[in-house]
């Protein structure tokens, strides 16, 4: 059976158009969701009613979704700036010290099998344009690739997806808040968090190209460990100051 290199891997269909930004809002959104569903399931132990959870939930929405998205920010932001501050130093040693840099373009080239008159064909073609110099310098001796990701855009996406899944732990809450719900709350809560958590670990599992079953178990074990000990937490808070 023939495959495309695309497929082999992973990539092509209607996410791969985001996949920049896929990863993003997955640790984004398992944050947003754990966090979130950790402060229902405390109140909840606590015994509080729907608008304390709410006031909760939603400071930590606000909170934590814009404390990450800057974290985010700034992450992205010094790797780009990381990859530039050493960008400018190829270009400098390029022009001060170009026979020094030859020596290392024939070194890189000489490890990788080639000698000769080849080798020298080699570097002198990459050697002839300053660009394509610093470029291969900046892959094969620094090894590292210009960023293609934007600081801002990666931000916005931590903190849309945080509050879009950390919204959901919340949902059943606001809507008893505004027509009661004669349910278990908490159950209804526990069980929206699942099936996000199911989700997130679905997508997360197609971003890490891992098994998909186990990603799915490890991100609903990461939410009910969060749950269970914020839960506890609440319970014996409210029977110690209740």
């Amino acid at each position: 059976m023939q495959h495309s290199e695309q497929s082999l891997h992973g990539q092509g269909g209607l996410l791969t158009r985001f996949q920049d930004y896929l990863g993003e809002f997955v640790y984004g959104g398992i944050d947003g969701s754990v966090t979130t569903f950790a402060v229902v399931a405390g109140a909840s132990g606590a015994g509080l009613d729907s608008s304390v959870v709410i006031i909760l939930g939603f400071a930590n929405l606000i909170a934590d979704g814009f404390s990450m998205s800057v974290v985010s920010y700034l992450s992205n932001k010094s790797e780009i700036e990381t990859y530039e501050k050493h960008k400018q130093i190829e270009y400098w040693e390029v022009d001060h010290i170009p026979h020094k840099e030859r020596e290392e373009v024939e070194e890189i080239y000489m490890e990788k099998g080639f000698k000769g008159d080849l080798l020298k064909q080699i570097v002198d073609h990459i050697t002839a344009d300053k660009d394509r110099w610093v470029d291969i310098m900046m892959k094969e001796e620094l090894e590292l690739i210009k960023p293609s990701k934007s600081a801002i855009a990666m931000a916005i996406m931590t903190f849309v997806s945080f509050n879009i899944v950390g919204f959901i732990p919340l949902a059943v809450y606001l809507l008893d808040y505004l027509n009661p719900v004669e349910s278990d709350l908490f159950l209804i809560s526990s069980i929206l968090t699942g099936v996000a958590f199911i989700a997130i670990g679905w997508l997360k599992s197609y971003v890490n190209e891992t098994n998909r079953l186990r990603s799915i178990f490890e991100t609903l074990l990461l939410g009910a460990s969060a749950a269970v000990l914020a839960y506890v937490a609440g319970n014996y808070l409210e029977t110690l100051f209740g």
